[in-house]
């Protein structure tokens, strides 16, 4: 037997970005044909989508960590990596998906809802890529971008018309069972039903279906028996139908207090006071149901709602109900507007919007704040100095640099970007000078490595000369 499972914890990691590559063209005659690194592909993101065949969560309760296809890295010959592709998790009608805090990302409703849940990272571009003409040939290439990763909660709230409430043994599951196809189990001791169940019903030309919630006790809003884990799944019904025992032996139960206890846990859950009620007054085949149905029913009146006396065991009764509850849907149906499609609506950013913040935290360091600058940092390997030049300049030419002299900061403050903090030197002004790849000569520091110009000597000397240079040499 399937196990019904209506509320998960996902572990979600999208794919990671594929970092790009650095790679120099050559072949004979050719020792220096160019940059040609291809750029790393896009990581695979996660998307949830409904699907009309799927009615439970219980695929995610085996499997709660997902994790999308990286993308490849790029490579030498302007050969670009693949991109990962998505994952795409199939969910029921009606699935709630919330942070770990409560907070509502997305509510899917109806065969086909998409929505994308965590993105993949950036793929990384190649020196390729990277080329101007002032770096003509760059030493480095951006990293991929790490995919998102996130704990997200998913809840099904069951999509049905009609819910129908009531004590347990109140004969909820023998009504659905008669009035649709659905087949719950039934037997003739409390708290039967321990999943909700759903069900199809037709009234002539109207159709509608019907969840039977497992029975509710007073305390069930605060967690006594079932009725707590399962009162989200009549948050979408369109009417509450209120099933009544009239033939119970329990002491010190009647159709109006049922009700009223019913009521009471209804309200303390909230969002339930403005839907439709009727009452059912169930069990009408047995002689002392019948005459408690028309001792009460004077009493039931004051609620204003519609009552019907029916019997799931003759279906007395039943057709009369039927079409009463098709004719509340049909109005509530009325009653909702019609969503419009969905339109792009495009808002530019302001002329003044910078593109980031900077603020300074209660330990004294700057913290700049903005999707470029933190991209920018994510995607430099700081191993390679002309990486970190190349970072720099992006930096100076956003105008983070000035907003911190603005701001106060002075050189060897700590400034924090992302996740990675520094301590701020301000970039001097003068443009790249191209010198050995992978350096910049602007940071270079003397005291601890050879200068650009010292390795760039270096390199030459070990160049393989060319026919031109000896016999240059020959000649001399």
């Amino acid at each position: 037997m399937a196990t019904f499972v209506d509320r998960v914890v996902l572990h979600l990691q999208a794919g990671d970005g594929g970092h790009g590559c650095v790679s120099i063209h050559r072949e004979k005659f050719k020792p220096f044909g160019g940059p040609d690194g291809g750029n790393g592909g896009h990581g695979g993101n996660i998307l949830l989508i409904v699907d009309p065949n799927v009615h439970t969560l219980l695929d995610f309760h085996f499997r709660p960590h997902v994790k999308a296809k990286n993308g490849a890295g790029g490579a030498g010959n302007n050969r670009d990596g693949a991109n990962g592709g998505d994952t795409i998790l199939k969910v029921p009608s009606g699935t709630v998906v919330q942070t770990m805090d409560g907070e509502v990302i997305a509510d899917l409703v109806g065969a086909g809802t998409t929505v994308e849940i965590a993105r993949g990272g950036r793929g990384g571009r190649g020196n390729a890529a990277l080329a101007s003409s002032r770096r003509k040939a760059p030493g480095f290439a951006e990293l991929g971008e790490p995919g998102d990763r996130l704990d997200v909660v998913l809840e099904l709230k069951s999509v049905a018309d009609v819910g129908l409430v009531g004590f347990p043994s109140a004969g909820k599951s023998s009504l659905i069972s008669v009035i649709s196809a659905a087949k719950p189990k039934i037997a003739d001791y409390p708290f039967t039903t321990l999943v909700p169940n759903l069900g199809v019903v037709q009234a002539g030309e109207h159709v509608f279906t019907v969840a039977d919630v497992p029975g509710l006790i007073p305390g069930a809003a605060t967690g006594k028996g079932l009725g707590l884990q399962f009162l989200r799944h009549i948050e979408r019904c369109a009417v509450l139908a209120h099933v009544v025992d009239t033939a119970t032996l329990e002491p010190g139960r009647d159709p109006v207090s049922d009700i009223d206890a019913l009521e009471a846990e209804l309200d303390a859950y909230g969002n339930l006071a403005d839907k439709p009620r009727i009452i059912v007054l169930n069990k009408i085949d047995v002689p002392d149901g019948r005459d408690l149905a028309e001792i009460v029913r004077d009493d039931l009146s004051r609620y204003g709602w519609p009552i019907y006396e029916i019997s799931t065991a003759t279906r007395e009764g039943l057709q009369e109900l039927v079409y009463a509850l098709a004719r509340l849907v049909e109005e509530h149906r009325a009653a909702t507007p019609v969503l419009e499609p969905t339109r792009i609506i495009l808002r530019p950013s302001a002329v003044d919007d910078s593109g980031f913040s900077i603020e300074r935290d209660e330990d004294d360091v700057w913290v700049v704040s903005g999707s470029k600058p933190e991209r920018w940092v994510r995607q430099t390997n700081f191993d390679n100095d002309e990486a970190v030049g190349y970072l720099a300049d992006r930096l100076l030419r956003l105008g983070v640099e000035e907003k911190l002299a603005k701001l106060g900061a002075e050189p060897g403050d700590t400034v924090r970007i992302g996740r990675h903090e520094f301590d701020w030197v301000p970039t001097v002004a003068d443009e790249f000078v191209p010198t050995v790849r992978g350096a910049d000569a602007r940071i270079e520091d003397p005291s601890t490595r050879a200068t650009a110009a010292e390795r760039l000597a270096a390199r030459k000397a070990r160049r393989p000369r060319l026919r031109g240079e000896l016999d240059t040499e020959t000649e001399s």
